[in-house]
C-alpha cells in the first residue's frame, strides 16, 4: 500500500489530504469549513437520509473534489483514515471511548472499518479517563511512538489548542490525562464582555512591548488570583495607558500561565503547531519549566494515522 487518505474532521473545519505512506509527504490537500457540527445541524434539517449515509454522501463529494484538484483519474481502493469528532455522537458513527491506559502503539483504542463505496473508511475512537476524555488527540500521540523515549518515569505532554490537554505517559502508555479550557476562555473574554474593549488582535510576539505583556502576566499568574488577574486587563488600559494590541498578549500569558500552574514536574514535552508551541515554550522559559522536547502536531497526526491504520489492517489479514 503507497497511499491513504488522511481526514481530520473536527468540530468547526474538515482536513482532506492524500499521503504517501513510506514518508508522509502529502501530494494533495482540501480544507473547507465544513466540520460536524454543521454537518449534522444540516442533516437533522433533512429527512431524505438516514445519519451515516448523509455522512457519506458529504464525505464522497470531498474526496472527488480533492481528486478533481489533483486531476487523478480515481481515488478508489486508497484507504481512508478518520480521526476527530466522526466518532463521536455527532459523527458519521458513533464510538465509544476507549479507557485508559491506552499503548502509543494504539493498542486499547477502538477503531471500526465502514465501506465508502469505492473504498473502506476507517473511523478511530477517543480515548478516556474516569472523568475527562479526548477526540483527535490520541491519533497525535499515537504518533509519538517512536519519537518519545521509553522511560518508566512519567513523561507529561502538553497539546495546547482550544481545550489543551496535560498528558501522562509511562513505559509507552498513555496512564492519565486532564483537559484545560484555556484556548475556550481566551476567545470569550477577548470577544465578549468588559474585557473585549481593551484587546485587539494585532501583531505578535516579536513586537518587544508584546512579549513584555505576554511574559509579565505568565510571571504574575503565579502571585494573582485568576478572576482578579483578568480584571487588569481592563486597567492596564485605563490607568496604565497599555495598548489593546499589548493587553491582548497580557490576556494570553494570563491564561497560559494559569494552565501552566497544574505542572507540578519541572519537565515538559510540547506537542501542537508552530504559534502555540512557540508561546507555552516561552511560558515555560519565564517559569523554570524545562522543555524536554517539541513535536509538530500536524506530523505526528499523520504517524498516527499511518500507525492506527498498518495495525488495522493486519488484524484484517490475521
Amino acid at each position: 500500500m503507497e497511499l491513504f487518505l488522511s481526514c481530520d474532521w473536527g468540530t468547526s473545519a474538515f482536513r482532506l489530504r492524500l499521503v504517501r505512506m513510506k514518508d508522509l509527504q502529502v501530494l494533495g490537500e482540501l480544507k473547507t469549513d465544513q466540520g460536524i457540527a454543521s454537518v449534522y445541524a444540516a442533516w437533522r434539517e433533512q429527512t431524505a437520509l438516514d445519519r451515516q449515509q448523509w455522512y457519506k454522501r458529504q464525505l464522497l463529494q470531498q474526496v472527488e473534489q480533492l481528486r478533481l484538484e489533483l486531476g487523478l483519474a480515481s481515488l478508489a481502493e486508497i484507504p481512508l483514515v478518520i480521526s476527530g469528532m466522526a466518532s463521536s455522537s455527532i459523527g458519521m458513527m458513533e464510538l465509544s471511548y476507549a479507557m485508559i491506559p491506552a499503548g502509543l502503539d494504539g493498542s486499547g483504542l477502538k477503531t471500526e472499518w465502514l465501506d465508502l463505496e469505492v473504498m473502506k473508511v476507517l473511523i478511530i475512537s477517543g480515548l478516556r479517563t474516569e472523568s475527562d476524555v479526548m477526540r483527535g488527540e490520541e491519533t497525535k500521540l499515537a504518533g509519538l511512538l517512536d519519537q518519545l523515549p521509553d522511560s518508566e518515569r512519567d513523561q507529561l505532554i502538553l497539546l495546547p489548542g482550544t481545550h489543551p490537554k496535560h498528558v501522562v505517559v509511562r513505559n509507552q502508555q498513555v496512564v492519565d490525562f486532564t483537559t484545560f479550557m484555556t484556548g475556550e476562555f481566551f476567545a470569550l473574554l477577548s470577544s465578549q464582555g468588559v474585557l473585549a474593549a481593551s484587546v485587539e488582535k494585532t501583531g505578535d510576539l516579536s513586537t518587544l512591548t508584546n512579549r513584555e505583556s505576554f511574559v509579565n502576566a505568565v510571571m504574575r499568574s503565579r502571585e494573582l488570583p485568576f478572576l482578579h488577574h483578568s480584571f487588569l486587563v481592563r486597567t492596564n488600559q485605563l490607568l496604565f495607558n497599555k495598548s489593546k494590541e499589548e493587553n491582548y498578549h497580557y490576556l494570553s500569558g494570563i491564561l497560559i500561565g494559569e494552565e501552566l500552574k497544574a505542572v507540578k514536574g519541572d519537565s515538559v514535552y510540547l506537542l501542537g503547531s508552530q504559534f502555540h508551541t512557540s508561546l507555552y515554550a516561552l511560558a515555560c522559559e519565564v517559569l523554570g519549566i524545562d522543555v524536554a522536547g517539541v513535536y509538530d502536531a500536524d506530523e505526528a497526526l499523520l504517524r498516527g494515522q499511518r500507525e492506527l491504520l498498518s495495525i488495522a489492517i493486519k488484524n484484517c489479514l490475521a
